[in-house]
């Protein structure tokens, strides 16, 4: 399943609070129903959608982690949601490129570039409350 844009099912609240953690914590849903590791990523915001990556591209372990379910659960922010992980459309990835550029522009330029990458952009993910 796959889509650029959907009703947010955030709060404003929610939404304000993930946009301005510097950082996210993920833990996948194993095909078990627990949950992995806790992973600290980037996150960012595009309208009202919130979206992360993997800086290694497909080959991160969390991100093949969400591959089994595509559920997880969320920290950031003060916010600690269940969350459904689906795949965006590659139309959204330019939006979420400038996204990560502002908000972490204040970084060594190499890390940016890795998580701008076109290697980077094939792993973006939206998440969404469940």
């Amino acid at each position: 399943m796959t889509s650029t844009s959907a009703p947010s099912a955030w709060t404003s609240q929610e939404l304000d609070s993930i946009e301005r953690a510097e950082e996210l914590e993920i833990a996948s849903v194993r095909r078990g129903g627990e949950l992995g590791s806790r992973r600290t990523i980037w996150v960012v915001r595009v309208g009202d959608a919130i979206y992360v990556r993997s800086v290694n591209g497909p080959g991160s372990d969390w991100y093949r982690g969400t591959r089994a379910r595509q559920e997880g659960r969320i920290q950031a922010g003060g916010v600690r949601k269940d969350v459904t992980i689906v795949d965006a459309d590659d139309e959204v990835n330019a939006a979420v490129d400038t996204a990560y550029r502002t908000k972490y522009g204040h970084y060594a330029a190499y890390i940016v570039k890795a998580i701008t990458s076109p290697e980077a952009s094939s792993t973006t993910m939206r998440l969404e409350p469940r």
